[in-house]
């Protein structure tokens, strides 16, 4: 069975395919994956690498943990499942207590008395 490792720590110019190939060492990579920021593109310096077999992960683990891959040393471990987040607050609704989109009230920001100025 394929198992998952999360690979931290990564240079921003490494790729999928640098990753891959590097992982190869240690086994049968299923597939390699740099995890990109959806509006600019650019690496986040992390991804994950899942190989065929439990043994060939364990190995990539104490092959790479800690280990220089394109001028950064890495973190390598065992992927765990992304955990649920209790929900943001501030938006608009009034389940989590009002405010506008920005997450403030519409009192504007100068102060004083506006007739004071002319």
């Amino acid at each position: 069975m394929a198992k998952k490792l999360f690979v931290g720590g990564l240079s921003y110019d490494t790729t999928d395919a640098t990753l891959k190939e590097i992982f190869s060492k240690a086994g049968t990579v299923e597939s390699a994956t740099i995890i990109t920021d959806k509006f600019s593109g650019r690496s986040k310096g992390f991804g994950f690498v899942e190989m065929s077999s439990d043994e060939e992960a364990t190995k990539a683990i104490e092959m790479f943990n800690g280990k220089d891959i394109d001028g950064k040393n890495v973190t390598v471990n065992e992927a765990r499942p992304l955990e649920a987040r209790p929900p943001r607050r501030g938006g608009f609704s009034r389940d989590f207590g009002g405010g506008d989109r920005r997450g403030g009230d519409r009192r504007g920001g100068f102060g004083g008395n506006r007739g004071d100025r002319w």
